[in-house]
């Protein structure tokens, strides 16, 4: 027996003074609410209204029992009000600071189209999982290495000038031999690979450095940036190197290359709170997410780095 619909059609009865208009109000037919409340009588044992009188009157075990009934009808409507909310709260997604404006808004947008709302927090690998762990988002796409990832993003190098190559290789970079004697003037200032926040992690970080070492190039030559701005600026004015995806290289107009020695990969997982539900993400925003990333269907790498 439905309880609470038992009980719905009890309590407007009651309050409208007939089963025409009380079932009217309570959103069912007068033959429904006939039956809902004989079956309301039959579990209790007792009767709700008199079946002597045209109009429905109560009886003393229905005034008794009014007042309960009326409780249970409204706290099944808090529920169902609480549920309505919770269903159309928005996805609050911890997503890296280096995606763009425009790709953040596509992805809200396509997010829509899929039924899901979305609210989007940047912040930086160590500060996505923060607010993750902390419950500030409901999810949250943190960095992992690459074999572990659902969506992987090529990294390489990029610069302020266009020297004609395919791809750079970082042995290029370590600085010729000082002169015997140690005079003359003062060679050219190295060159450097700076990594921005969203590749500061193990993963990337740890393989470019091992590099460094391995091609003789100065510790100075490999710097961590605490900002992309800055990061960017050093590049642009210098010979530097920013280490980076195509999309972001196009974005800040600088000309992208694939590294020689090795292919870093910004990893990314969907990762969900422990009381979250990651199904109308994962499902329905998969496709969205790898756009908004700029990821790569990993089959292509190869192939967009020698184009």
């Amino acid at each position: 027996m439905d309880l609470v619909g038992a009980c719905r059609a009890f309590v407007s009865v009651s309050e409208y003074g007939g089963f025409t208009d009380g079932a009217a109000a309570a959103g069912m037919s007068q033959s429904v609410a006939s039956r809902r409340i004989a079956a309301l009588e039959e579990r209790f044992g007792a009767q709700l209204f008199e079946r002597t009188s045209r109009r429905p009157v109560l009886t003393p075990f229905g005034r008794d029992m009014l007042a309960s009934a009326v409780h249970l009808v409204h706290a099944a409507d808090v529920l169902l009000a609480e549920a309505e909310a919770v269903k159309h709260q928005p996805w609050r997604l911890a997503v890296p600071a280096t995606c763009s404006a425009a790709a953040l808004a596509r992805l809200v947008a396509e997010a829509r189209g899929h039924g899901v709302r979305l609210d989007l927090r940047p912040a930086g690998p160590s500060r996505r999982k923060e607010l993750l762990h902390a419950h500030q988002v409901r999810a949250a796409l943190l960095a992992v290495p690459a074999q572990e990832a659902s969506w992987s993003v090529p990294l390489g190098l990029a610069g302020a000038r266009d020297g004609g190559a395919r791809r750079i290789h970082v042995e290029t970079l370590r600085l010729p031999p000082a002169p015997r004697g140690g005079g003359g003037a003062a060679g050219a200032p190295p060159r450097r690979i700076w990594i921005q926040p969203e590749d500061d992690v193990p993963h990337i970080r740890d393989p470019l450095t091992r590099l460094r070492d391995a091609a003789g190039l100065r510790p100075g030559q490999v710097l961590a940036a605490p900002d992309l701005t800055g990061a960017a600026a050093e590049v642009l004015c210098s010979e530097d190197l920013l280490l980076c995806s195509r999309a972001q290289a196009d974005e800040l107009a600088l000309v992208w290359l694939p590294i020689g020695e090795l292919t870093p990969r910004r990893g990314y997982a969907l990762t969900v709170a422990a009381d979250g539900d990651p199904l109308p993400m994962a499902d329905r925003l998969g496709e969205a997410i790898a756009r908004c990333l700029s990821a790569e269907d990993p089959g292509r790498d190869g192939e967009r780095e020698e184009t």
